[in-house]
């Protein structure tokens, strides 16, 4: 398939928004992962929109607003109209979170300034588990609406680690898109099992991290990496797996993020020119079904594990556990 057919664009949900399978990260350029130079950074957003691609995906959090600065430079004289615009709100830091009414306001004025636009296609209350459900239904996502009214941005979601977060916040509100990341992963697929109650609300799915934040790679994940031991083994010898069949393991993360038609997009977080072009080869090409089946099969003592995050339990990452609302706040 070339890489022109293999980027058709679909629609997000209920928005108008029609979104190309593989989409860009840019937490990199907020060198998250290492130093990225800024005229290479610039490089890749410029040929990542030439290739077809139209979702870039930032947040203030991606080195502490550096992420959307750069990228406000990359698009600066880009025809607003060649590329949709997701950022974030909510969490500034590593142990910094605001979902408050105010704070939500200014922070996508901020954001918006830093990106150079009047409006930002997509904003997402991010890693939600962190925060007070309480205040993020009824301050943040309230912001959120009141934006959307306004005009200062189209649509509006939320971000999490824990599947659960979706489903009590659609219990309560609606939601035009989520954003869900490290579920739909070799070693993880559970996010299939929220796909109904997305798809019957009409709810953009955006899907991330495919090589599960790097667990998937061929070196093995970085050490701050919240990854079992077992996890960590399992998947370095899926790693040596493939490459005895002459690929590597991010390529087939990659090709079975995007196998799945229900997914709108893939967001793939991407700091060079030849990072992209990599993840566009990976996607034109034919996942071969074989070695696939070895890696699941491999992973499958691991599948559908994840790691505690935010302030929730495990019985309830564990989905064995139900949060119910009483007016306010959640109790268990």
């Amino acid at each position: 398939m070339s890489v022109e057919a293999m980027m058709r664009r679909r629609p997000l949900g209920r928005t108008e928004l029609k979104i190309a399978p593989l989409s860009l990260g840019a937490a990199p350029l907020g060198q998250v992962y290492g130093q990225v130079d800024e005229q290479q950074g610039i490089r890749m957003v410029h040929e990542a929109l030439d290739q077809g691609m139209n979702l870039i995906d930032t947040s203030p959090y991606y080195g502490i607003t550096r992420s959307e600065q750069m990228l406000g430079q990359a698009l600066d004289g880009v025809a607003r109209d060649r590329y949709v615009l997701c950022t974030k709100a909510g969490r500034y830091g590593d142990q910094e979170f605001d979902f408050s009414r105010e704070r939500i306001l200014s922070s996508v004025h901020e954001s918006l300034q830093r990106l150079g636009t009047d409006y930002a296609d997509i904003v997402l209350l991010h890693d939600i588990e962190f925060g007070d459900l309480r205040t993020v239904l009824d301050e943040g996502i309230p912001a959120l609406q009141q934006l959307k009214e306004q005009g200062t941005i189209r649509y509006y979601g939320v971000s999490c680690l824990p599947l659960d977060g979706y489903r009590i916040v659609l219990e309560h509100t609606d939601l035009d898109v989520i954003l869900s990341y490290c579920h739909y992963t070799l070693n993880d697929s559970t996010l299939v099992d929220l796909l109904p109650m997305l798809e019957q609300r009409g709810v953009g799915i955006m899907n991330a991290a495919p090589l599960s934040m790097g667990l998937l790679s061929d070196q093995g994940p970085a050490s701050w990496h919240p990854a079992s031991s077992q996890m960590r083994q399992l998947s370095l010898q899926a790693a040596v797996l493939c490459a005895e069949h002459g690929t590597s393991l991010p390529k087939l993360a990659v090709q079975y993020a995007l196998s799945n038609p229900a997914l709108t997009t893939t967001i793939v977080g991407t700091s060079s020119v030849e990072e992209l072009t990599a993840n566009l080869t990976y996607a034109s090409e034919p996942i071969n079904e074989v070695l696939l089946t070895k890696v699941l099969n491999l992973l499958r003592p691991i599948q559908g594990q994840s790691w505690a995050t935010g302030h929730w339990t495990e019985e309830v990452l564990n989905g064995s556990h139900s949060l119910r609302w009483e007016g306010s706040p959640f109790h268990k």
